[in-house]
């Protein structure tokens, strides 16, 4: 990290002394990043750097549901970084060569913070909504952002079918896939609203629609740290989201590559991992962030991705292979 300080620095300076004053970096992030990013992120960096380099740092940046920005970035837009709600996007940057580095080189194999996927629910829980299930009741109307546009909805997806798989595994030693359709199927058509992202599906439920919504725990705290209308439930098998940071370094200069990575390593430093769990993500670099964090809810039977065998098996088998075909289709007729 210090010789990466270094060349950096050194790289950059040479720019800024070549008649660039001001430098630009472009972050597009999915929605929910946006607080912490903008507030206190960029910022910090930026007084970071320009108290090195003497130059000043502006960031530019785009927030929308992971699945759109990977197609706006694979379009032709003029980003720098990536920060994605799911480690697929990322692949594609790859695949699309957007970028030339696998982003799984930077430590902790890329992933800057996670969080589980959780339940908000209007206060006095009106519905009576204990777990996923629940959500399925007669009555019940639940938004849920768009599989299509959103990684939240994606890993909500899993959230649901996976659980289900989790708690039938322990009850039985087998995994029941019958029983996780079913699930899916139930509470899809309780599904009264898909908008493009989490953030939008958040502000739905906040302006007064639908009774209960499945989001991360960082949207669900933000959301009740302003309101006090809403309460979250913990479910008692969900999944953590992991969110992957992208270099778009594709005819990048090398002395810009230089200082977009020392941005994106800086994602891992303590000062940045103790800004995430402050905005309710949680950190991957020290648990005890997390243990002193007092609003983190409880999670009796957490899994991740690699339930799965990791995206690459989870996408197609069950976002294509039983939402799409299955339960979409089933809805819709």
């Amino acid at each position: 990290m210090a010789l990466l300080l270094t060349l950096g620095a050194a790289g950059c300076r040479k720019e800024r002394l070549e008649g660039a004053d001001k430098v630009t970096i472009t972050v597009y992030g999915f929605s929910i990043l946006q607080e912490p990013l903008d507030k206190e992120i960029f910022p910090g960096f930026a007084r970071w750097w320009k108290n090195r380099s003497g130059q000043e740092l502006i960031f530019a940046s785009s927030f929308g549901g992971s699945e759109t920005v990977t197609n706006q970035i694979l379009a032709g837009a003029k980003a720098d970084v990536a920060i994605l709600a799911i480690e697929r996007n990322a692949e594609r940057l790859l695949r699309g060569e957007a970028t030339r580095t696998d982003w799984r080189e930077f430590p902790h194999q890329g992933i800057i913070n996670r969080t589980p996927m959780v339940i908000v629910v209007r206060k006095g829980n009106p519905k009576g909504i204990r777990d996923f299930e629940d959500l399925a009741k007669s009555g019940v109307r639940v938004i849920h952002p768009d599989p299509v546009s959103s990684g939240g909805a994606q890993w909500s997806l899993l959230a649901l079918y996976g659980s289900q798989l989790v708690k039938s595994e322990k009850q039985t030693g087998k995994r029941d896939e019958a029983k996780a359709i079913d699930l899916l199927k139930r509470v899809w058509k309780n599904v009264i609203a898909t908008p493009e992202s989490a953030r939008q599906a958040r502000t739905q439920l906040e302006t007064g629609f639908g009774d209960a919504l499945i989001t991360y725990e960082i949207d669900a705290l933000q959301l009740i740290n302003r309101s006090s209308a809403f309460e979250i439930i913990a479910p008692q098998s969900t999944i953590y989201s992991e969110h992957p940071v992208v270099i778009i370094d594709h005819g990048m200069t090398p002395s810009k590559r230089a200082l977009v990575e020392l941005f994106i390593n800086y994602l891992w430093s303590e000062q940045a991992q103790r800004t995430w769990v402050k905005y309710n993500f949680r950190s991957v670099t020290d648990e005890r962030l997390n243990e002193a964090h007092r609003s983190f809810v409880r999670i009796p039977l957490p899994f991740g991705i690699d339930y799965f065998g990791g995206w690459d098996q989870a996408y197609p088998a069950i976002i294509e292979g039983i939402w799409k075909k299955q339960v979409q289709s089933a809805t819709a007729q």
